[in-house]
């Protein structure tokens, strides 16, 4: 390699850097966005064209992000070494937007929340099912997947549920997961497992405050919908009148 050419990459780089420093990511393409990051373990080599090439591979930014460190090694010009930036932003993006609902009341910061989820489990290619464990003031005390399931179903357990929010004395708990297909509308099994875990954690005392579906085309609330609401009215009609359920 030439030193004109060394020195035009070193230049190149220097003012992507500079771009950044002086404005954020305004203005930046998705590949520049790639390129910066790759640079982070690879202090000697054009990273342009392994970024052009990642965004053409995975579709999208979200979609390098979310790609496995094996799946971003076949791209020609990323390696064991230059993939370091690419997983170390997305593992710190997340440590941080967990760490802003640690001890907040999120029921009442919901911007927060939605933010997290996006980041978390929105362009995971198959489904997460996500417990976000709450103390008796609606302060977040910790949140925990529960399962990764396949691109259409997640296997959630209310044993293991009720287990958990009672290891971390938890007085309420909200539920989110994802679709991988971008559409929020709630399945068959979304509904029912919805009501298992409801009719699970009232009988521990625990309150379900939310379950959430994350898509790409936003997000569908069980309680905004109405439906956990009445979920817990078949539950209280269930207790009063002591007759089985129909699913």
């Amino acid at each position: 390699m030439s030193k004109a050419s060394s020195h035009q990459r070193e230049g190149h780089r220097k003012r992507l850097r500079e771009k950044f420093l002086s404005s954020g990511l305004a203005g930046f393409h998705d590949y520049e966005v790639i390129e910066l990051l790759l640079t982070l373990g690879t202090p000697r080599k054009d990273c342009k064209p392994a970024a052009k090439a990642a965004l053409t591979r995975f579709k999208s930014l979200q979609g390098v992000f979310e790609a496995s460190k094996e799946e971003l090694c076949r791209v020609e010009g990323i390696g064991p070494q230059n993939v370091f930036g690419i997983k170390l932003i997305k593992a710190v993006a997340q440590r941080y937007l967990e760490k802003k609902l640690l001890g907040k009341e999120t029921i009442h910061n919901s911007r927060d929340l939605i933010n997290y989820l996006n980041s978390y489990i929105r362009d995971r290619n198959r489904e997460s099912f996500v417990m976000i464990l709450l103390d008796a003031k609606n302060r977040v005390l910790a949140t925990q997947t529960l399962s990764e399931g396949t691109l259409t179903a997640s296997s959630v357990y209310p044993r293991e549920v009720v287990r958990t929010a009672l290891e971390h004395h938890a007085a309420s708990v909200i539920f989110a997961h994802n679709h991988p297909s971008g559409d929020t509308k709630p399945s068959h099994e979304d509904i029912s497992i919805t009501r298992q875990l409801v009719f699970a954690c009232k009988v521990m005392g625990i309150q379900v405050h939310e379950h959430l579906i994350i898509g790409g085309d936003g997000y569908f609330s069980f309680a905004d919908e109405g439906r956990l609401s009445h979920m817990k009215m078949e539950l209280e009609k269930y207790t009063s009148s002591n007759h089985p359920l129909t699913q």
